[in-house]
């Protein structure tokens, strides 16, 4: 059922659609170097085929209409697999698209498909040949191209991103197999209902292909020529989420979360946790991460935040799935739910930089400790005043910071929860520091 033109070609209108660039640039035979970045099943290698498909004229051949879409003397289609090529694969390749420009002036598409699993210097071996027009490179991947392509080949292609099918784009493919005589199902004269199409197109997730497989299999599994929804459950119950752990997807489904965390919304925090736990995510990562945004965006305001996500964490340790998930979600809904600071994550932040900017200070004196009557007779601890003989138990007006630093202040607590009475009784010391000076 792979589409055979670009009017059987389904989705991605937000770079196909009339007036779009890429469109536009297929019309009129303006073949580019460029990158499909997308999910799997959305139409990268099809998309790619097309293109060649409706490529520039051959060589002297008169240049078709902006509106024509008609095959035109299709360009040459190289396809290989970075899994499974190496430069070996990629120098025939070379090979074959200057005979076949030098035989009958056939252009040459070289479609490279999960061309992330390449290498450095098998992506640099494409270079000199995308910039001296031996052929014009498609690409396809899964990953984030900016983390897994080179930048020298980033700059040398177009990216399109790929997003995946809408539930009507999964609807429209399955209904267009069952009626299709030449390719699909349609002598089969099968039917499907209609509750069966609706799970079918949601369980497919955005991935044409799983959907296909799944009604192809359903199809020998029907019972008199009606595929029914029992027929699909059997076999798509089990359909796994897009969710590739590592991958780019994993870190915008734990980004979703935390920001919805962050964000004070408990039920869209308690979605994302779902759609990764659904989706095969490790439980004991999303534990630390809970622990992490604990101290990250709640932190002093309600210091028992981190303490119920160290518990939720051993919680899942000690009874595994799927009861530990449960403690997981207590938490992050509590988390969600709780006053938020940044004061902490802030303060860690500033303390930091401060560190490794002002260098390696000595300790001022009266702050060193004096184990030896040596080290005391070197005036290690002079004049140290012990916190716990003085009122209130707090030396008003003394230093900690290196002599050379002076005071500093990093730590800013937020008027919301806990925070505000620290920060209430930090102003008060801080008033008291003033006083002792001015007495000094």
């Amino acid at each position: 059922m792979r589409p055979q033109s670009l009017g059987d070609y389904i989705g991605q209108q937000h770079i196909l659609g009339e007036g779009k660039q890429l469109r536009a640039a297929i019309e009129q035979g303006r073949l580019h170097s460029m990158l499909f970045w997308g999910p799997p099943g959305t139409g990268k290698t099809t998309l790619a085929r097309l293109i060649a498909h409706y490529s520039a004229p051959a060589k002297n051949s008169a240049p078709a209409k902006k509106d024509a879409l008609a095959k035109r003397g299709s360009a040459e289609f190289i396809t290989m697999s970075a899994v499974l090529s190496g430069v070996k694969d990629i120098r025939a390749a070379v090979k074959l698209a200057k005979q076949s420009f030098e035989l009958d002036g056939r252009s040459t598409v070289l479609f490279v498909d999960e061309v992330h699993r390449f290498n450095k210097s098998q992506q640099d071996a494409f270079l000199p040949h995308i910039e001296d027009g031996t052929f014009s490179f498609i690409g396809a991947t899964t990953e984030n191209p900016s983390f897994e392509l080179n930048n020298a080949l980033l700059s040398r292609v177009r990216t399109y991103v790929m997003r995946a099918l809408a539930l009507d784009d999964i609807k429209t493919i399955i209904n267009n197999a069952l009626i299709n005589t030449e390719r699909g199902l349609g002598e089969r004269q099968l039917s499907l209902d209609d509750d069966a199409l609706e799970f079918l197109a949601k369980a497919a997730d955005g991935d044409a292909r799983r959907g296909l497989n799944w009604l192809e299999i359903a199809a020998d599994l029907a019972e008199n020529s009606r595929i029914t929804l029992n027929n699909i459950e059997h076999i798509a119950s089990e359909g796994v989420r897009r969710f590739d752990k590592g991958g780019d997807l994993f870190y915008e489904q734990i980004s979703a979360m935390h920001k919805a965390v962050r964000g004070t919304n408990p039920d869209a925090a308690l979605y994302w946790l779902c759609r990764m736990l659904d989706g095969g995510c490790d439980p004991l990562y999303l534990a630390r991460r809970v622990v992490r945004i604990a101290s990250e965006d709640i932190g002093n305001a309600d210091p028992r935040g981190l303490e119920l996500a160290m518990n939720a964490w051993q919680a899942y340790e000690r009874l595994g799935s799927p009861e530990g998930e449960l403690a997981i979600a207590q938490a992050v809904i509590y988390l969600a739910s709780a006053p938020k600071s940044n004061a902490v994550y802030n303060a860690y932040k500033l303390a930091m930089k401060e560190a490794r900017e002002s260098g390696s200070l000595e300790v001022p004196m009266h702050l060193r400790n004096a184990p030896t009557s040596f080290m005391k007779d070197l005036d290690y601890g002079k004049d140290y005043r012990y916190a716990h003989q003085e009122k209130n138990a707090y030396a008003a007006g003394e230093t900690y910071f290196p002599e050379e630093l002076g005071e500093r202040l990093y730590y800013e607590p937020v008027t919301r929860g806990l925070e505000l009475k620290i920060g209430e009784k930090l102003a008060y010391l801080r008033n008291l520091d003033k006083q002792n000076k001015i007495k000094k």
